[in-house]
């Protein structure tokens, strides 16, 4: 089944996520790699690597590390692949372990782009001041956020294979009753796909109920060597494969864009590394800034045939009793919006067996996706509660 990576996640921190104010990235971030060593049963001197990412705020950076009081870091680093970075992250700290660099490494997200008295979409506006060159062309044309381009995307998969809002929709949906069962996430009242239609457009064809949250937080892991996780407090999930893809779609004629993404050779690496197959995958916790990327993300992995992603979601396969429960804990669109940090760190709630009313009935096998930029990253990680080949 693949090589043996011998490297695991075995600690979680997660702070309070959503409409937290008050408190700093690089705060919030101490206060997650602070939880995650405690959830390990680790003191913080036992660290000796730590990475970063920041969101839109550009804090915190590896100054971090001052924060928290380390000392003589082996591996100290600011990662950056926006939403694909959580998963990067891990795979450098289990290659740092796997090297003998570093025996034991966090690995932390922290944002507060929301601000009291303020809408959530302010938070990642862009100021017309930063549109110069190239881009003022764009934004003559009216594409002036990540909106309207994933709204362009979404558009050329629609035109190309017939994909409708409605299947769109019944992601939506899905994620929305996981999410009632999760008392973390931010949106926990059950919609139905009415609901979702009769949404505020946001950028056609994109309504509201089809876009991510906006929210405030900090969320981190730690990384370890499986022979050092048997020593810990709680059960290790261990690592058994991690793959990245970036694309470099041009945005022009007879590109790829909007129909493909870097989820099919992150994917395809990943799985290769696992071992496995998709039918050996149990639950997938995909990276949702938008249903649409949900949809064409299950394509690229090859759990359903390129052009078909909108009937299988629309079949009722990814939610509570479906056949790939998906988004478990409600995902960006419904929980909370910490970038790749949202799919991880449910895949270890899952892995553990920590998922309570939402617990997915097997969790042998859980896929982890990110994806960052407007198609432009893209990782995967493989996990699970056994060794492989166990």
């Amino acid at each position: 089944m693949g090589i043996s990576t011998g490297t695991s996640i075995v600690g979680l921190g997660m702070t309070e996520l959503g409409k937290v104010y008050g408190r700093s990235p690089r705060r919030l971030a101490a206060d997650a790699v602070r939880l995650a060593a405690q959830d390990a049963g680790l003191e913080l001197g036992d660290l000796d690597g730590l990475l970063v990412s920041h969101g839109m705020g550009g804090s915190p950076g590896i100054e971090l590390a001052g924060t928290l009081g380390l000392r003589d870091l082996r591996l100290l680093s600011q990662v950056n692949s926006f939403g694909a970075t959580a998963g990067a992250m891990v795979s450098y700290a289990a290659m740092s372990v796997l090297s003998g660099n570093a025996t034991t490494v966090a690995c932390v997200f922290a944002d507060a782009p929301l601000k009291p008295k303020q809408s959530a979409g302010s938070a990642y506006n862009r100021d017309a001041r930063e549109w110069y060159g190239f881009s003022g062309m764009t934004a003559a044309l009216g594409l002036r956020s990540v909106n309207s381009f994933y709204a362009l995307a979404t558009q050329r998969h629609m035109a190309r294979y017939g994909t409708t809002s409605e299947q769109l929709g019944a992601i939506a949906v899905a994620t929305r009753e996981w999410a009632s069962r999760n008392p973390l996430a931010q949106m926990r009242d059950p919609i139905t796909l009415e609901d979702h239609q009769n949404s505020r457009w946001v950028s056609e064809p994109l309504h509201l109920l089809d876009c991510c949250l906006v929210s405030n937080g900090a969320i981190a892991v730690i990384v370890t060597s499986d022979d050092r996780a048997r020593d810990l407090a709680r059960p290790p999930v261990r690592l058994w494969g991690w793959g990245q893809g970036h694309p470099g779609h041009r945005k022009e004629r007879g590109s790829d864009f909007g129909l493909t993404t870097g989820a099919a050779s992150s994917g395809a690496t990943a799985m290769k590394m696992a071992g496995i197959t998709t039918s050996d995958v149990d639950i997938c916790e995909l990276y949702d800034c938008y249903t649409y990327t949900v949809l064409v993300s299950l394509e690229d992995y090859g759990f359903c045939a390129k052009g078909e992603g909108g009937a299988f979601a629309a079949s009722g396969a990814l939610g509570p009793g479906g056949s790939l429960p998906t988004n478990t804990g409600g995902g960006q669109l419904s929980a909370y919006y910490m970038w790749g940090m949202t799919p991880l760190s449910e895949a270890v709630i899952q892995a553990r067996g920590d998922g309570g009313e939402r617990q997915a009935p097997a969790n042998d096998v859980i896929l982890v996706s990110g994806n960052g930029g407007i198609l432009d990253h893209h990782s995967t990680l493989i996990v699970s509660p056994h060794r492989k080949g166990a």
